[in-house]
């Protein structure tokens, strides 16, 4: 039976080791080593660290434009505007990769209990010597657990389309971008759809881990899939409709608890990346969320 070497090293016995496995138990290995990494950066390191690994909650709501303008009057005094955008507004491109069977949509369509994707991301106006971002999401029991590392752009794309390792200088975070690589390689991961969105998003002014986010304007392409050519392509939700995301690494505080059920908001599944797949497959334009007649 086919078997894996992988090298990984661990914090807390400060010396390397050796794990061989069967192919069958590599992602509870990648899990365990994962619960272990994150939990000494962010009790040894903290600081810069904390913005490349990230553990929390994720709540996804679908609402519409008129409750998405109340329920940001509502908490304006519970929390203050992201300071990446005026107002806490900017522009996301992500770039998604697949395997050749259309491994990762499925994994997450069928929502798997740990499931994990891929993407290289940019935020707003974007040239090829401008940082983007490396990121490996996963979720396992409902935790999303992201790690990423900044990379120049065009540094990025001579890794993907040319197999060129760039210079471990000129990215913030070598051991992520190791893991990134074992991720390509174990999965045969190539470049498959970009998917954009405006966003608004906000920080807790007393919750300091909390952090709220509507994302809308969502759209998607395969015939371009360079990050820095901008938010075009094709629209995958209704230009009514706004995604809510709730993130935070304990429970919802109560007072937005509150007015997320006073305006009848409903948690629901929403996949940005599988329903923006959807849309291409179909080649027409598909909203691929219904509105519940609830929120």
């Amino acid at each position: 039976m086919t078997t894996l070497r992988l090298m990984g090293y661990c914090p807390f016995t400060n010396y390397s080791t050796i794990f061989l496995l069967h192919c069958s138990s590599i992602r509870w290995l990648f899990l365990m080593l994962e619960i272990c990494y994150i939990t000494y950066v962010i009790v040894k390191r903290g600081g810069a660290m904390a913005k490349e690994i990230f553990s929390r909650y994720e709540l996804k709501y679908l609402i519409d434009m008129e409750t998405y303008w109340r329920l940001r009057e509502e908490i304006m005094p519970y929390v203050r505007y992201d300071s990446h955008g005026p107002e806490g507004k900017y522009n996301i491109v992500s770039l998604y990769f697949e395997t050749p069977e259309r491994r990762i949509y499925y994994e997450t369509r069928n929502k798997l209990r740990f499931r994990q994707k891929l993407r290289l991301r940019v935020y707003g106006d974007a040239s090829l010597e401008d940082k983007a971002f490396f990121e490996i999401k996963q979720k396992y029991n409902k935790v999303v657990n992201k790690r990423r590392t900044s990379i120049v752009l065009q540094d990025a794309y001579d890794y993907i389309y040319h197999g060129k390792d760039p210079q471990l200088a000129r990215v913030s975070n070598p051991q992520i971008f190791r893991e990134i690589q074992s991720f390509q390689n174990l999965y045969n991961l190539h470049p498959e759809i970009i998917v954009s969105y405006d966003r608004q998003a906000f920080q807790g002014l007393f919750e300091k881990d909390l952090r709220v986010t509507f994302d809308y304007n969502l759209m998607c392409r395969q015939d371009d899939l360079r990050v820095e050519n901008g938010p075009e392509g094709q629209i995958f939700l209704d230009p009514n409709l706004v995604i809510l995301e709730v993130k935070i690494t304990n429970s919802v505080p109560f007072w937005l608890a509150r007015m997320l059920s006073n305006l009848g908001c409903v948690k629901r599944s929403v996949s940005k990346y599988c329903t923006s797949m959807e849309t291409i497959s179909e080649g027409v334009r598909t909203y691929g969320f219904k509105l519940a007649s609830s929120c």
